[in-house]
């Protein structure tokens, strides 16, 4: 075991190390808000435009500026008259996991668990989260309180009347921030319109009954099948990338060493539909 000096030591010097590579990166390869727009809008976002948001803050060390001029930015992008989300789960393993421990979902003070960025989205004023407990959405725009207030009642959690699958009813489009497209949550609400015509089916058997408090206090049950662990460890969402590639779907940009992606929801939902006619599936089988 390292002495306790020599262990502060070891601190001091990564820090340093860290400190000095993002002054680094920011000095050459460095974007502020306006390049961000820019390439939002060279990825087809515009007002008026519905858009799910997944990023990796790690791979967006180059933005010059504070976290709250990126989400800004986001805003400006899609306007008032726009909605802009973000996914919210109160978890970093399974949804089975989760459900099984007991904890009641609260809209108000259960952290978010996906990404930095998230979290200091649902905090920010004007955002509304949708109630459920394993799958909240973090929703800002004028429509925010609407497009996600039945989200509890949803007997899957990304399947007919959650946030996600309502992206299909409205256009919606998919944006990754340097995150890849394995973090693509709307690929569950294609899974629960597509069970019928999967192998297996990706939910499990059992119906959870879970809890939830509403931002009044007032608790709520949601009783709702969950993602089957055991198949989601063999989801492999990166198979739809050559179809996506050849339908022309895929929009991306490089900004600051970091890849900007976007995809139409439902150019995501026909291209599943499709590969699954041809016997084609995202699960290693």
């Amino acid at each position: 075991m390292n002495a306790p000096w020599i262990v502060r030591a070891k601190q001091r010097v990564k820090g340093e190390w860290k400190k000095r590579r993002l002054a680094w990166v920011r000095r050459w390869h460095g974007f502020g808000p306006d390049e961000l727009h820019r390439s939002l809008t060279r990825l087809g976002i515009g007002a008026g435009d519905v858009v799910l948001v997944h990023s990796s803050l790690d791979r967006l060390e180059a933005f010059n500026g504070r976290i709250t001029a990126l989400l800004t930015t986001l805003q400006m992008a899609v306007g008032s008259e726009g909605l802009l989300m973000m996914p919210t789960l109160p978890f970093a393993g399974t949804a089975v996991e989760w459900a099984r421990s007991g904890v009641c979902f609260d809209v108000r003070t259960t952290p978010s668990r996906s990404g930095l960025l998230t979290e200091l989205f649902r905090r920010s004023p004007g955002v509304f989260r949708s109630v459920h407990p394993t799958h909240a959405v973090a929703i800002w725009g004028a429509r925010a309180e609407a497009f996600g207030r039945d989200h509890s009642g949803c007997t899957t959690p990304c399947g007919a009347g959650s946030p996600y699958a309502k992206l299909l009813e409205e256009n919606g489009k998919i944006l990754f921030l340097g995150a890849g497209i394995e973090a693509m949550t709307f690929f569950h609400a294609a899974e629960a319109l597509l069970e019928s015509r999967l192998p297996v089916s990706p939910f499990t058997g059992e119906h959870f009954r879970l809890l939830s408090r509403t931002a009044s206090g007032e608790q709520v049950t949601t009783v709702t099948r969950l993602f089957d662990p055991a198949l989601s460890r063999k989801r492999r969402i990166d198979r739809m990338v050559p179809e996506l590639k050849r339908r022309g779907a895929w929009r991306q940009v490089r900004l600051g060493g970091a890849d900007l992606l976007c995809l139409e929801a439902r150019a995501v939902l026909a291209t599943l539909t499709d590969m699954a006619l041809e016997g084609k599936y995202c699960y290693d089988l």
